[in-house]
């Protein structure tokens, strides 16, 4: 098969939505943010690069912390300083509440109803509210801490028995994190296996690599049907069937033995209760439940190994940090959950972490109406995609000094934190579409971390420098560390 004719039919589709969408044309209704030179049919698409939030942070710096682009026929806005962050979910929060109807998305996330993905409205509302008020809530969240206990002590010794070898750190925390999400949604670790013989993580994972995935669809309307030439509507198709059988098992097994809720069940038994009360379908519990799975693992693994990469770089904070961790639990087999509060500068460490290295780094949304924004000046129009690209708030140099460096110490006596009130660190997004899961997630992070700096001594593999560490990032959903960490632990006794 020639194959210049697969790509020949999508160019002259676009030729013609081209020139279809300047005949439709209006006159724009005010003035647009400035940006780069866009090219016909393709926009600034070729300037986005391997990693977007670098390539975008880049462009940023020439054409502003307000910069207009065009992803192919889709108008795009890149977000990239703290002003101009907090004025836009200070004073046009609900303007900029949507969600962009992504192709993936829609396919695998149950017709957009993810609590991430749907679209602004009563829908919409309505999850957040179950996410929020039923399965995050301070009650629900401490009721899973002997989850998180012996998941992390289950990681400690796992890593005890590598030695002198060095371990994979990125699997092993990938692992924990994965089990404790497990765990506390349906009551099981690991998740068994599902359609196909695969398991749960091998799921997730394709999950996760097509929704992060570049497609032409969400660029060029239209154009869908390209997916099913390339190749992606038929793993869609097969990551569906697979989400599917899982869901349907384990939603099955429960369903057919749970009690009334009391406060304390695991995510599903609360699902099921909240679905007795609602209209809530046997989908959009599904898509609930795969929401708190994709977050919750991903984002708590990738920080932890961000966490412990910056340590291995900074021998300085990181021994300032174990002997903060050591002083306070000393005697005892493990730090414990009720021992976090205390641990200042862990915490100084950990923000210092979400700084550099956000889970997910452009955070998307998407205007719902036209807006007038930065005192009138600009007129952004309805239907654009909306970035706030933390790459670009972490290096603001209207707030940061040198920050490219990792010092905890500038949270020293510092009221910046991470839940969405201090736009100059947004790790979790802020306004009607920040992250309801942060309190499931933060515990986790930390206590791992704690455990991990009492627990061990920690270096790199023989012939590695520090200067040598692989800091190169991977992009899906969330932004990952791209080689393992692999380090070698030596045990302490405390």
């Amino acid at each position: 098969m020639n194959l210049q004719i697969p790509f020949m039919i999508p160019l002259l589709t676009f030729i013609t939505l081209f020139f279809l969408v300047l005949n439709k044309r209006i006159r724009k209704p005010g003035k647009l943010p400035p940006g780069p030179r866009k090219l016909p049919i393709m926009g600034n698409l070729h300037q986005l690069g391997k990693l977007p939030h670098r390539s975008l942070q880049k462009l940023s710096q020439t054409h502003g912390d307000l910069m207009f682009l065009h992803l192919g026929f889709t108008p795009a806005l890149v977000v990239s300083s703290a002003d101009r962050a907090r004025d836009i979910v200070k004073h046009h929060d609900l303007a900029f509440s949507g969600r962009s109807a992504l192709y993936a998305f829609g396919e695998i996330c149950y017709s957009l109803s993810c609590v991430s993905s749907a679209p602004y409205g009563a829908y919409w509302r309505e999850a957040r509210r179950i996410m929020v008020l039923e399965l995050m809530t301070a009650k629900r969240v401490e009721s899973f801490r002997h989850i998180r206990a012996e998941e992390v002590g289950r990681v400690v010794d796992f890593i005890s028995g590598t030695a002198p070898d060095p371990v994979d750190l990125s699997s092993a925390v990938f692992a924990m994190s994965s089990s404790v999400i497990s765990r506390a949604a349906f009551g099981a670790a690991g998740g068994g296996g599902a359609g196909k013989g695969k398991s749960f993580k091998e799921i997730l994972f394709e999950t996760q690599s097509l929704v992060g995935k570049f497609n032409l669809a969400d660029y060029y309307p239209g154009l869908g049907w390209v997916n099913r030439i390339n190749g992606v509507d038929r793993r869609i198709a097969e990551n569906r069937r697979d989400l599917e059988g899982f869901f349907e098992r384990v939603i099955g097994e429960h369903r057919d033995r749970t009690a009334a809720d009391s406060g304390d069940g695991n995510i599903i038994d609360v699902l099921l209760r909240v679905q007795k009360e609602s209209e809530l379908t046997d989908d959009q519990l599904k898509a609930i439940l795969l929401d708190v799975f994709v977050a919750g693992t991903d984002t708590s693994a990738a920080t932890i190994v961000w966490t412990m990469t910056e340590l291995i770089r900074n021998p300085t904070v990181k021994r300032k940090a174990q002997r903060e961790v050591r002083e306070l639990a000393k005697g005892k087999p493990m730090v414990e959950e009720s021992d976090l509060p205390r641990l200042s500068y862990l915490k100084q460490v950990i923000k210092e972490s979400f700084r550099l290295h956000p889970p997910v780094p452009m955070v998307p949304r998407e205007t719902t109406a036209p807006c007038a924004i930065d005192g009138g000046r600009y007129h952004i129009p309805a239907k654009t995609r909306v970035f706030f690209n933390l790459a670009a708030l972490s290096a603001d140099l209207a707030v940061w000094e040198n920050p490219s460096k990792f010092s905890p110490e500038r949270f020293e006596d510092s009221e910046v934190d991470f839940r969405g009130k201090h736009f100059e660190l947004l790790p979790f997004g802020a306004g009607r579409r920040g992250c309801p899961g942060i309190n499931f997630s933060i515990p986790v992070v930390e206590l791992a971390v704690a455990n991990l700096l009492f627990r061990f001594d920690w270096k790199l593999p023989e012939g590695i420098s520090a200067e040598e560490v692989d800091m190169n990032e991977s992009l899906g959903i969330v932004m990952h560390k791209k080689t393992p960490l692999c380090l070698i632990a030596t045990s302490v006794n405390n």
